[in-house]
């Protein structure tokens, strides 16, 4: 039995080649999945690990509450979402004076400021634990990469990685 190397004609070109009916769970999944795991950030787990540290289980009462209010908030963000075709600063814009929408963006910017420097306070520290050597310096080359991945990465593929 001898192989035959195929013609040029069967050969499948980019335009003939069709997509799957059903598409995968991972691109259905797209930036909500992000969305949605974004609370489990460097400086979280820290946080849960300092906590389950000191408390052990006696801190486990607190999802009973905290849980169902989670999930009412984004159920009200979702559906605010999609009535009005608009997010939560569009909203405030229309309904609020400029004001406070100035207030609550700047305080959402000093919190996320604080959020983004302790994400990356937690990574420099656990790479110190994993490899040793100076905390500082694995801070400023985390943020110096994140800063470059999302500047000079196309959009789509930066998501892949972070979907990983």
């Amino acid at each position: 039995m001898t192989k035959t190397v195929p013609d040029v004609e069967d050969v499948d070109r980019p335009e003939d080649i069709k997509p799957p009916e059903r598409p995968k769970l991972l691109q259905i999944l797209g930036p909500g999945l992000i969305t949605g795991a974004s609370d489990d950030d460097p400086s979280g787990i820290a946080t849960y690990s300092q906590v389950g540290a000191q408390f052990g289980c006696d801190m486990g009462w607190v999802m009973l509450v905290s849980w169902p209010l989670m999930c009412a908030i984004q159920e009200i963000s979702a559906r605010i979402g999609r009535v009005t075709g608009k997010g939560i600063a569009g909203n405030l814009r229309a309904h609020y004076p400029r004001s406070l929408l100035i207030g609550l963006v700047g305080l959402l910017l000093i919190a996320n400021t604080i959020n983004l420097g302790a994400d990356l306070g937690a990574m420099g520290a656990a790479l110190k634990l994993v490899i040793g050597g100076p905390e500082l310096i694995y801070v400023g080359v985390f943020g110096l990469v994140s800063i470059l991945l999302e500047v000079f990465v196309r959009y789509s593929r930066y998501v892949s990685v972070l979907k990983c």
